[in-house]
């Protein structure tokens, strides 16, 4: 199927919509390469959440940690390069995307499109802070999963509308004397889901200084909803969103809600690697996927077959009988990886381009959420 088909409809853009930062014209942005000196300016989140923390299983994912509250990570001078090079024609014209999931999305751009995006996420410096606080270490996916763009627009008209049905409600609640209750939200920006890739890097593009709401919900391992408060701009949240589902709140008072995706791996080759396809195989060129998916698989296979071989050849040298038992266990877990991989690579003609299955869901739309809501402390 034509991939294209998933591609943004003429028209899902209000006409009168302007960003709340106004793109920088190219003769005026700050050339030069990503400096890590200029761009970075990291502070450490204040918490990182556990597994256990969300009343989830400690031995699910590459890692015990869940989730980081927000955290600075780049500059303001920075994240107008990287506004200037995602809001560009290019972009725009060849990397849209809509699914059920998520109305306004930019994606596959960096490499070709974004080189100071492209730079920014495969810095060392860079993975060496999102590695930390994951607490293993990582690498991106791949290119084409690079500063995956999540849009959310609205005219000025609209965000005054809704601003002011919030301001009635605080104030209807008030009156019934259940003021300070969390604002409930049933239109999120991306609905539920888990993520197609171990861990997301989530940093916000927009300014958010009017802003109420954009929250990430999360569900806990009681079935419990739970909240942790969205970045400022220029800062980011890291998520082992693999294995924990979650939604993108929608944001009032302001006109827009860009927020930058990049995922990451595992790695050390010998870690689990759990990534499927489901997610993003119906909103991306499954040409360009594909391949760097079987690039990458492949390449893991081929570092785990030859530290096999290895030791296989310094056993022989010592003149230790071969490990049946252990030989066996090594190619079981193989083929599992290749089955694994065979699985997510689904013909082009059987892929709905633009449509997503729960499949991707730890629990299904029959379980009862719990309504209690509280912000992760």
């Amino acid at each position: 199927m034509d991939t294209t088909d998933g591609l943004i409809p003429a028209g899902i853009m209000p006409a009168n919509w302007k960003p709340v930062i106004e793109p920088v014209s190219a003769d005026k942005v700050a050339s030069g390469d990503f400096t890590p000196v200029k761009h970075i300016q990291y502070e450490p989140p204040s918490k990182v959440h556990t597994m256990k923390d969300l009343s989830l299983p400690e031995n699910t994912g590459i890692s015990p940690i869940a989730v980081s509250e927000p955290f600075r990570l780049f500059s303001t001078g920075a994240v107008h390069r990287m506004r200037a090079e995602v809001l560009s024609k290019d972009v725009w014209d060849n990397c849209q995307y809509s699914s059920n999931l998520a109305q306004c999305q930019l994606r596959g751009f960096a490499a070709k499109y974004a080189p100071f995006v492209y730079d920014t996420w495969k810095h060392p410096e860079t993975l060496a802070i999102i590695s930390k606080i994951a607490g293993v270490e990582l690498v991106t996916e791949m290119d084409f999963e690079i500063a995956h763009i999540n849009i959310s627009v609205k005219s000025d008209k609209q965000r005054e509308e809704e601003v002011q049905a919030f301001v009635e409600k605080r104030a209807f609640d008030e009156d019934e004397g259940i003021a300070g209750c969390p604002w409930e939200d049933n239109k999120p920006i991306v609905d539920w889901h888990t993520d197609s890739y171990p861990f997301v890097c989530v940093t916000m593009l927009s300014d958010c200084t009017s802003m109420i709401g954009g929250e990430t919900a999360l569900k806990t391992g009681n079935n419990e909803i739970v909240k942790v408060r969205g970045p400022q701009m220029g800062c980011a949240v890291v998520l082992q969103g693999r294995y924990i589902e979650h939604q993108a709140l929608r944001t009032l008072g302001t006109t827009e809600r860009i927020t930058m995706v990049t995922s990451f791996r595992p790695r050390c080759p010998n870690l689990p690697d759990d990534t499927v396809l489901t997610t993003v195989r119906p909103i991306s060129n499954l040409s360009e996927l594909y391949s760097q998916y079987s690039e990458y698989r492949l390449e893991i296979l081929e570092e785990r077959v030859r530290a096999q071989l290895r030791g296989f050849r310094e056993n022989k040298r010592d003149g230790k009988k071969i490990n049946v038992k252990a030989m066996k266990d090594f190619i079981a877990r193989q083929e599992d990886f290749l089955a694994h991989m065979n699985r997510e690579m689904v013909e082009e003609e059987l892929v709905t381009m633009g449509s997503i299955d729960d499949s991707h869901l730890l629990t299904t739309k029959d379980d009862e959420v719990k309504k209690k809501r509280k912000r992760v402390a």
